[in-house]
């Protein structure tokens, strides 16, 4: 039958503590958020399951001693052991789910055969007889061996599968769950030295606590009660599967993006006390820094569209007291964004088209808009990974300048379209962003260049007259250690004169960024390449960083000529800005001339070159020999 263990130290302490913890993590997991995958669902399962086995654990020493009520306990602690083996046995399938263990079928099978196996034998042991008797001392207990025997195979099963694992999962946690395991094995073993038998649940529920803070950790921000991007991504998921349609409402901070920055208290408490007050079901992401999305069920508030009024209302007092760069984007879900949820790009798209300081609400265009964007993207990718030189998607056009000097269009400035099959033909506004975001710029810039030279070295072989044309880089690119060396590279295999190219760099915004573009400029000039400062007066740098860089052209922006245009005042200062560059052997070019008004007042402020739609708009590079003259 099997030796006799006195059980009368049992206290049902432990196994109400036991509950308690276990009630504690239930309602933990039912107010927080979590992931509602399998895993979780593994989880809940083995908590209700410690949750049951401690009642029944207590339930048994009450109505053991009871005449009558005996053979009614004996069947409960069989009900008891089946709870801790099928306890095992779900910690066994929750860490292969976990790790995505790819032999995870073989332990899992191995645990149902231990479960089905203890099941059956305690089931005709306990029909045979009685397996406790009331003794003077208390209860003693029979125990049967084969419990003992499947309790050591799980154990058994464990260390071996965390073993297997170890390799797929992040040391600290695998350090934690060991450690916890160490306790439930010392907390055993003591429970055993001692003669006790209150602790056993304790001991299962241990792995569990362990679980739900390093697995299922709240991800609550403490102060304004957000969630963060892959919460988003499940809500999304879960509204998707269970065809809920909800409302999304995006506040996005430009001022609050800056690193050690955070979203004033004022307005985290007066969202906080809005959003979770007023909005049933209301659950707030934080994508960024400053970047706040809000989604609700329409069907828990069909007043929606209230609610979106009061959220822009509400906040716009605080929005220009701080005076944010605010944009707010808000629709309801969109059923190809949510299955590939997507909200957060797709939303992110939509703000970098917005005024500041405005609200927009998502129309079908805007999901149109969004597919192209994908497209192109895609596109990007394609080429930047190709790095083809000779890529035909990649076109150069090309804006032909006239040389106030001489009288003729003997430069010009490469610029960038994209011919692709879904889309036709794309112009920069569309993908330039895309692609400096992504960090595929330099390669299309790699293709211009190359591109740009042959159609110089066939200008010159033909015989036309050819200065130089330009070419635009973004700081992004320059940053690039191999920047110079590739544009180099590519003018040098070309054959033709580095004099014959040019590279126009933007004004850059910080320290860093100008002495980072002052060695490159030197660089590249070295090689006879020219540079130009593209769009003065629109940049951040001062008159004195612009006469430590060696600049050959000054392109005065299209706005500086709307201003001179505009007032008396503004033209005075452009123009005395032309004639102190003159002077200081720098050209000055001015983009954006579209009418004779602007070409006169263009020529009297110092003008050396001019360039705009009043001569021609950018067409293929090839067509520029209209404008050339053959060489005499």
């Amino acid at each position: 039958m099997g030796k006799y263990i006195d059980f009368s130290n049992y206290t049902p302490a432990a196994d109400i503590v036991v509950t308690a913890v276990c009630l504690v993590m239930i309602v933990l997991v039912s107010f927080s958020y979590i992931k509602r995958n399998r895993n979780s669902q593994l989880f809940l399962k083995i908590v209700i399951l410690l949750l049951i086995a401690a009642w029944v654990d207590i339930t048994f020493y009450m109505i053991a001693p009871t005449e009558g009520l005996q053979l009614a306990a004996n069947w409960l602690r069989c009900i008891y052991h089946g709870l801790l083996c099928l306890i095992f046995t779900y910690y066994v399938a929750y860490i292969c789910e976990v790790t995505k263990y790819e032999k995870s079928k073989i332990y899992i099978t191995i645990a149902n055969v231990i479960l089905i196996t203890v099941l059956i034998a305690d089931i005709i042991t306990t029909a045979q007889g009685i397996t406790f008797h009331i003794t003077e001392d208390g209860i003693s207990f029979v125990r049967r061996g084969i419990f003992i025997y499947g309790y050591l195979a799980y154990n058994v099963l464990s260390i071996v599968l965390l073993i297997r694992v170890r390799k797929l999962v992040f040391h600290r946690i695998m350090f934690g769950f060991y450690g916890t395991l160490v306790i439930s094995f010392l907390l055993l073993i003591m429970q055993g030295i001692s003669s006790q038998s209150s602790f056993t649940v304790t001991a299962l529920m241990l792995p569990a606590i362990a679980t739900l803070y390093i697995l299922h950790s709240n991800p609550y921000d403490a102060t304004l009660g957000t969630n963060d991007e892959k919460s988003m991504q499940d809500y999304v998921h879960q509204c998707y599967e269970k065809k809920r349609t909800f409302i999304f409402s995006s506040l996005y901070l430009k001022e609050c993006e800056e690193e050690g920055k955070d979203i004033p208290l004022e307005l985290q408490n007066q969202i906080r006390g809005y959003v979770y007050k007023q909005v049933k079901g209301a659950r707030l992401f934080k994508v960024s820094g400053g970047h706040l999305i809000l989604c609700f069920e329409t069907k828990r508030n069909p007043d929606y569209e209230q609610i979106l009024k009061d959220i822009h209302d509400k906040f716009f007092p605080i929005y220009n007291r701080y005076r944010f760069d605010y944009r707010i984007v808000m629709g309801e879900s969109i059923d190809e964004i949510s299955k590939k949820n997507e909200y957060v790009s797709f939303i992110r798209t939509i703000q970098k088209k917005m005024p500041g300081c405005s609200t927009y609400r998502v129309g079908p265009e805007d999901l149109a808009e969004f597919k192209r964007d994908e497209y192109i993207l895609k596109e990007l990718i394609d080429i930047n990974r190709c790095d083809n030189l000779d890529d035909s998607r990649v076109l150069v056009y090309c804006q032909p300048v006239l040389n106030v000097k001489t009288g003729r269009y003997d430069t010009g400035e490469a610029l960038m379209r994209l011919e692709l099959k879904e889309t036709g033909i794309v112009y920069p506004d569309e993908f330039i962003h895309l692609a400096e975001e992504q960090g595929h710029i330099h390669v299309l810039t790699k293709i211009i260049l190359h591109k740009t030279c042959e159609a110089i070295w066939q200008f010159i072989h033909e015989g036309y007259d050819i200065k130089r044309i330009s070419v635009n880089v973004s700081m992004s690119e320059v940053k690039d250690e191999g920047f110079c060396r590739d544009i180099i590279d590519i003018i040098n295999n070309s054959g033709v004169p580095g004099g014959k190219i040019a590279i126009e760099i933007t004004e850059s915004q910080n320290e860093g960024d100008f002495m980072l573009m002052k060695r490159k400029v030197e660089e590249l000039r070295e090689q006879g390449i020219k540079l130009y400062l593209d769009d003065f007066g629109t940049g951040y740098s001062s008159m004195e960083r612009i006469m430590e860089l060696p600049f050959d052209i000054i392109k005065f922006d299209r706005s500086l000529v709307l201003e001179s245009e505009a007032a008396e005042r503004p033209r005075m200062m452009v123009e005395n800005l032309a004639n102190m560059f003159t002077r200081m052997g720098y050209d000055v070019l001015y983009e954006g001339v579209e009418t004779d008004s602007d070409e006169t007042m263009c020529k009297d402020m110092a003008a050396t070159y001019l360039q705009g739609f009043r001569y021609s708009k950018p067409r293929p590079i090839m067509e520029i020999k209209e404008f050339l003259s053959k060489k005499e």
